[in-house]
């Protein structure tokens, strides 16, 4: 099974058809990666109901639906998040800026400092930030209807006591905090509307709200600005994911808007993926 399963998925184009041939596997028998290939080499006999399942569901990967759409998990970083159509699924590349933003709160002196994520998406970034630095108070907003819903799930099984999730559009979200929050952090949407994504998982199953933003991209950025001006207090930090040719224009977005020190800083592929300043 997990052979045909490998070239099945690889047929289709599938970027990682062993990896995912080995974790829907393993999502159907309840077993690891390890087991599964394990399994694999003995030889281990499938019963008509769960080859039945696996088939079904190579077929739904085959055709590009995403695999955390399929097992409805998705990681990130310590975390496993409830994932599906409607919410935008987490990328292992988010899990470097979300360090930015980590790193950023643990230097903060205060004994709870403040941390935002705006356009929280599943709540990935905000909970990652609650977790991991857990003297600090982290808040989220999300304003899809569609979103929302994974959002308040994920939050309801992370059970972080610190972490804070409320329903608003980020240009006037939580005025109640302004001139307080050492960190703001956000993956907004920066496709440029008449861009095409390459990869279908993407261009068929993401939200077009999560993806694109606006006619240059930068519509939604420009908005993200303006509101961590608002909120951040003096020299507190902004994060913010973008595409990787995006960084000399954010950069010079953000220096426009009065921010200090703006930087863009690559990924481990040197891709530059995130660009920081500093709230004078």
């Amino acid at each position: 099974m997990r052979e045909w399963a490998i070239a099945r998925l690889g047929q289709a184009g599938v970027p990682d058809p062993i990896v995912d041939a080995e974790l829907v596997i393993g999502h159907v028998l309840g077993q690891s990666r390890g087991q599964v290939q394990a399994a694999g080499i003995l030889g281990t006999i499938l019963s008509q109901t769960d080859a039945a399942t696996i088939d079904s569901l190579l077929t739904r990967r085959a055709a590009r639906e995403p695999l955390q759409h399929i097992t409805g998990r998705a990681p990130f970083r310590q975390l496993e998040l409830l994932v599906g159509p409607g919410v935008f699924v987490p990328r292992p590349e988010t899990e470097q800026v979300a360090q930015l933003a980590i790193d950023a709160l643990r230097q903060v002196p205060d004994p709870e400092p403040i941390g935002v994520d705006l356009g929280t998406g599943s709540g990935a970034i905000a909970l990652a930030l609650a977790t991991e630095v857990p003297h600090a108070r982290i808040w989220a907003c999300e304003n899809s209807a569609e979103a929302y819903p994974w959002t308040s799930r994920n939050f309801a099984e992370v059970a972080a006591p610190n972490a804070t999730l409320v329903f608003a559009d980020l240009a006037d979200a939580l005025p109640e905090l302004d001139g307080t929050v050492a960190v703001v952090i956000s993956n907004p949407p920066y496709i440029p509307a008449a861009a095409i994504p390459r990869d279908p998982e993407v261009r068929l199953f993401d939200p077009a709200q999560a993806l694109f933003g606006g006619a240059d991209g930068l519509e939604v950025v420009r908005l993200v600005s303006q509101t961590a001006l608002r909120l951040l207090r003096p020299g507190g930090v902004l994060v913010m994911e973008h595409g990787e040719l995006q960084g000399s224009e954010i950069r010079a977005l953000l220096a426009a808007d009065g921010w200090r020190a703006p930087a863009t800083h690559p990924d481990y592929t040197s891709r530059d993926r995130a660009t920081t300043a500093l709230r004078p």
